[in-house]
């Protein structure tokens, strides 16, 4: 039995043009530039409303050296026996030091000093 040859015609195929292709393609080249500006304005454009929309929502914490606060208790802490029933909090501690703002050095309740500077935010 001889193979018979079956030619099945793809329409991109067909109707492919050398110097319409060449042509799309330097034009899509050209437009290139301008898309990634396009996108870096929507991109800036969508960070700032996600900002203003955090920021509208968070309450600030005006916090003074030696008040006393509570640690959040993070997972490389968190003892595994107490398992879900754990303490979400540790503490009393006392601000030692304000760094800048938002950020704190703490002690505990005897006067040792407690390692790394910690964020507002656990606090």
């Amino acid at each position: 039995m001889v193979p018979v040859k079956v030619d099945l015609g793809l329409l991109r195929m067909d109707y492919y043009a050398e110097g319409d292709a060449k042509f799309n393609q330097r034009l899509h080249l050209d437009l290139l530039e301008e898309a990634r500006e396009n996108s870096q304005l929507k991109l800036a454009v969508y960070q700032q409303r996600a900002t203003r929309y955090y920021n509208k929502k968070v309450k600030g914490q005006q916090l003074k050296v030696r008040d006393m606060v509570l640690r959040k208790v993070i997972s490389n802490t968190k003892n595994p026996h107490h398992g879900v029933f754990g303490s979400n909090w540790e503490g009393p501690y006392k601000i030692k030091v304000i760094l800048w703002k938002g950020t704190y050095h703490l002690e505990d309740m005897e006067g040792k000093f407690v390692p790394r500077v910690w964020n507002e935010e656990h606090l």
